[in-house]
């Protein structure tokens, strides 16, 4: 099991450890600062962290000794906007070639040390063949034709939130979009195709709410052992593949509701997977003021409601997509709050934890891979 948890807040990244039979916050990391997503690269045991300045942009660190001391690495950089350039998205608005947030990261192929994959805010896909020192656009996402069909969810503009390498051949890659769909490259990225068949906008006309170019999945994960078991926390609901993303199936219900914004698979078991509901869109607040996470084991057909030791009057607490994690063993959950709470499980969800409930508010929670040797 990992024994070690990073915490990505509004005003730092929190390492979290496990001793003996409790969890303490061992180190603040960047303090004060806005860093809105970590990763643990399980092949070589590099931290990466992204932060959010603001005004002055997104950065990017890397730590080679566990979180004891970080180094600016390269930030991936749009190319300049030709001059005849129209570039306006469905909603009408100018698309800026220039990063806005570092929305997703990940490690490339066990087979390709040093690749990583980068998801932005405007929709940019970059690689990294360094470890992060330089990075390149993926032209051929970013100048693919139906890219000027998406655009802005919760964000002012479209952006890569899921990155997916499949483990069986690392030239085969997932994105999820919002608002965008899911595309797909075989070919180590030099085309794409759309697999979003199936999902349902209800934001949209009627007649244009099947069209997967404008699909707004919140969240995309793969089982590490089964890559074809894929499930999206999608804007209206929750979808699952059975098919490497061919096609999607809606599960129709599952516990209070099937709004939120997160969601974790079971490493081994792609019929077991993980959410974290909210009411509805329209009301972004757990159900009767009841945190819960919602479980189910059949692969959508039937769910657990999981609430002891959560809050269960007045708690208002939101998981964004990112704050929800579970480890290689697939019996230690974490999920982080807008309100700043954490809370783990160690027997995959029957029973959890509050371990801090005054950090601030939680936009990523990641447990670092223990190497496979």
């Amino acid at each position: 099991m990992s024994d070690t948890l990073l915490v990505s807040t509004r005003k730092g990244l929190f390492e979290v450890r496990r001793h003996g039979s409790g969890w303490s916050v061992d180190r603040a990391s960047f303090l004060g600062d806005n860093v809105t997503l970590a990763l643990a690269d399980v092949r070589d045991g590099s931290w990466y962290a992204a932060l959010d300045h603001g005004h002055f942009g997104a950065k990017l660190h890397r730590s080679e000794d566990d979180g004891a001391s970080w180094v600016e690495i390269g930030t991936p950089e749009y190319p300049p906007k030709p001059d005849d350039e129209d570039d306006v998205g469905a909603d009408g608005r100018s698309i800026p070639w220039a990063l806005k947030l570092i929305w997703s990261l990940a490690p490339g192929g066990a087979d390709r040390p040093g690749e990583l994959w980068a998801g932005t805010i405007p929709g940019g896909l970059f690689r990294s063949r360094d470890h992060g020192e330089t990075w390149e656009l993926i032209e051929s996402l970013w100048r693919h034709p139906d890219r000027k069909r998406w655009f802005g969810g919760g964000a002012d503009f479209p952006g890569i939130h899921s990155v997916l390498v499949d483990p069986r051949d690392s030239s085969r890659m997932l994105v999820a979009v919002s608002c965008g769909g899911v595309w797909e490259t075989t070919d180590d990225g030099q085309t794409w195709t759309v697999r979003a068949d199936g999902m349902r906008a209800n934001f949209m006309p009627p007649e244009q709410a099947g069209d997967p170019v404008i699909q707004d999945p919140h969240r995309m994960v793969a089982c590490p052992a089964n890559f074809d078991q894929l499930w999206v926390q999608h804007h209206c609901g929750i979808w699952r593949s059975r098919d490497g993303a061919r096609s999607w199936v809606e599960v129709e219900e599952a516990g209070p509701s099937t709004f939120g914004f997160a969601v974790a698979v079971h490493p081994k078991d792609g019929d077991t997977a993980y959410f974290v509901p909210g009411i509805s869109d329209q009301l972004r607040v757990p159900e009767d003021g009841r945190v819960v996470v919602t479980r189910t084991h059949d692969g959508g057909r039937s769910f657990d409601v999981l609430r002891k030791g959560l809050p269960q009057e007045h708690a208002y607490d939101i998981v964004f997509r990112h704050a929800l994690d579970i480890d290689q063993t697939g019996q230690r959950l974490a999920l982080g709050s807008t309100t700043g709470n954490l809370w783990i499980t160690e027997d995959a969800g029957d029973n959890f934890e509050q371990i801090r409930g005054h950090l601030p508010p939680i936009y990523a929670v990641h447990f670092v891979p223990l190497s496979p040797s």
